[in-house]
């Protein structure tokens, strides 16, 4: 099996606190709001949002993807730091076994953060991985983010 790790970084003007509470701790109950039709629901199918419970992600009619389940394998609140992987996925990847994925948000000096991702794509019998097999998943994710921080810049007191 290869591992291909892609790293990327951006900033925000949201605080660190702010970002890792609507993207990590109270995803489930956020991301819904803000992606109205593009997710339905997440939802804990085992633990409570600990190290090693499984969040499952439901997507809307018109997504190409119905849902994904994510294992956390390691949750630093004081840090805000996080690492989970991708265990399960109604769409079958034809070179992906499996997704490690890293996120830390640090302080920056403007009072926002700096949010640092890794993404460590498991390939399956060493299937050669290149830039336009993951671009699609990291552009949404990148999205994701900028949809989210919009939505804490515009409801100051969202997970304050």
């Amino acid at each position: 099996m290869g591992v291909v790790t892609y790293s990327q970084e951006y900033t925000s003007a949201v605080t660190p606190l702010r970002m890792f509470k609507a993207l990590i701790l109270d995803s489930h109950n956020i991301i819904p709001k803000i992606i109205l039709g593009g997710i339905k629901s997440m939802e804990f199918i085992e633990g409570d949002g600990g190290v090693r419970s499984i969040k499952q992600t439901n997507f809307g009619e018109s997504a190409h993807i119905k849902y994904t389940k994510h294992k956390i394998d390691a949750l630093d609140v004081e840090n805000f730091y996080c690492k989970y992987t991708l265990i399960e996925s109604d769409v079958k990847f034809d070179k992906i076994d499996f997704v490690v994925y890293e996120m830390k948000f640090i302080a920056s000096d403007n009072g926002g953060c700096v949010c640092k991702m890794t993404s460590e794509y498991h390939s399956k019998d060493n299937a050669e991985l290149k830039e336009d097999d993951i671009k699609q998943g990291k552009d949404r994710a990148m999205g994701l983010h900028k949809c989210v921080e919009e939505y804490l810049l515009t409801n100051l007191n969202v997970c304050a």
